[in-house]
């Protein structure tokens, strides 16, 4: 296998960067699906039921994507074409999720019409997002790809800071921040407006500036077996025909046991998006009631406490690097997560908000880097490595899905108070920081 050249920063920078526009359409749903969901009616003993669709969708979509990337080779590349017409159908959607409670429905249909788009939204996202870690994988050698997914790590919360503060914004400059029962506020929807304007220009940025490699590149590269040329629709791995089922059987062990910190680490953050801002409501704001305007500034601060989070995360992304151990590094960041998440309901101040977020941060910052580099690396010199990467996401989704279905029946034992949800998402990362030392950054064979 010849090694893969070096890149200088801006090439490494490029390959990533229309992961910014991607998550700020990403922040744009985390930070509002539920605070949606609740405005048009939900309750919060069933908010987390619309919280499956998104990780069900990409654990369909992101496996399906991994392995027809795989087979894919066009002029424009094996991983681009994918991420742009996920982008494109993103766009659209964006701007009509926002808009559910606004065409005159019943508060069932305006649900409904709110959970079709959103399984839309998120399949476009996945289909956006999805490429970007291949491509990293696909072109960036093993002593840069801790340096690669730093970038992209950074990418993600600077996108992120964007869409989180795009509602806080729009109050701020005079948008409305209130509507009528069961509508969307106009700050909310301009914010999708802006974030899908936005997404669509960095996905052109990334497909002018990279250039994937050719079918033979690829395969010498990545220590497969020659090649057809791409006028030849060559099929780049000798392992294609394999079923997921196979993948699976002969996966390094790494994929297993990095699985496993990820069921907790993603179970917490699904709390976390769910039931923040019933959360932040009832401990500073004192309400719950979704047609007051006191909730709605909850909704806001919502996106400027994941700002605040993500800023902690971009730091701590800088800082990670510089551990000698990377094992270290990952089970350091969850277990100050985990604190993080204890300190909300003990907080009255929304200003003093910003320290356990701060803190999450830092467990957010590893999730996103450290995972991957970890599993890449262990990859090193497997065929179909587009449709391990997309099965490892499974990883992401299937502890949301788990977390979502038992939600409900937890905000109940912890006293129906959404706040509490906050507790149980500190001890599963607690659960992920304890993990972490049964996992190994192992090289692949």
């Amino acid at each position: 296998m010849k090694q893969k050249p070096d890149m200088n920063f801006w090439g490494l920078w490029n390959l990533s960067f229309g992961f910014f526009g991607v998550q700020i359409a990403y922040a744009l749903q985390s930070a509002n699906v539920s605070r949606i969901f609740a405005t048009l009616g939900a309750d919060p003993h069933s908010l987390s039921w619309f919280w499956i669709l998104p990780p069900l969708m990409g654990m369909i979509v992101q496996p399906i994507i991994g392995t027809a990337s795989d087979r894919t080779w066009t002029r424009f590349g094996r991983r681009i074409p994918y991420l742009f017409i996920g982008a494109a159908l993103a766009v659209l959607v964006m701007c009509l999720l926002p808009n559910a409670g606004s065409f005159g429905f019943t508060v069932t249909g305006a649900l409904i019409f709110g959970v079709f788009a959103l399984i839309f939204l998120d399949t476009s996202i996945n289909m956006a997002m999805q490429p970007f870690k291949m491509l990293v994988g696909d072109m960036v050698n093993e002593k840069q790809k801790a340096k690669a997914y730093s970038i992209q790590s950074f990418l993600c919360n600077a996108g992120s800071i964007v869409g989180f503060i795009f509602p806080f914004l729009f109050t701020w400059i005079g948008v409305s921040n209130v509507a009528p029962q069961g509508v969307v506020p106009d700050s909310v929807v301009w914010s999708f407006y802006i974030g899908a304007a936005i997404l669509i220009l960095c996905v052109i940025y990334t497909t002018i500036k990279v250039k994937e490699w050719n079918p033979r590149d690829y395969a010498m590269y990545n220590g497969l077996a020659d090649t057809d040329t791409p006028a030849g629709a060559a099929q780049p791995e000798k392992k294609q025909t394999a079923n997921w089922l196979t993948l699976l059987r002969n996966a390094p062990s790494t994929f297993w046991k990095v699985g496993l910190v990820q069921f907790f680490c993603w179970a917490a953050m699904l709390y976390k998006w769910t039931y923040i801002v019933g959360g932040i409501g009832e401990t500073v704001w004192n309400t719950t009631d979704t047609t007051s305007a006191a909730y709605q500034e909850a909704g806001n601060w919502t996106g400027i406490l994941y700002t605040i989070e993500s800023v902690g995360a971009v730091i701590w992304a800088i800082v990670l690097p510089r551990f000698r151990n990377t094992k270290a590094a990952y089970a350091v960041s969850l277990f100050l997560g985990a604190i993080g998440f204890r300190l909300i309901p003990c907080i009255h101040d929304q200003y003093l908000m910003f320290i356990p977020f701060l803190l999450i941060g830092c467990a957010w910052a590893a999730m996103l880097a450290m995972p991957f580099t970890f599993v890449t690396n262990a990859l090193e010199g497997y065929g179909n490595k587009g449709a391990y990467l997309g099965l490892f996401n499974c990883t992401i989704c299937l502890p949301q899905i788990v977390a979502a279905i038992v939600g409900g029946f937890i905000l109940k034992q912890v006293g129906s108070l959404q706040v509490n949800m906050m507790s149980v998402a500190g001890l599963l990362l607690l659960l992920g920081a304890i993990s972490v030392y049964g996992a190994e950054n192992e090289r692949g064979r």
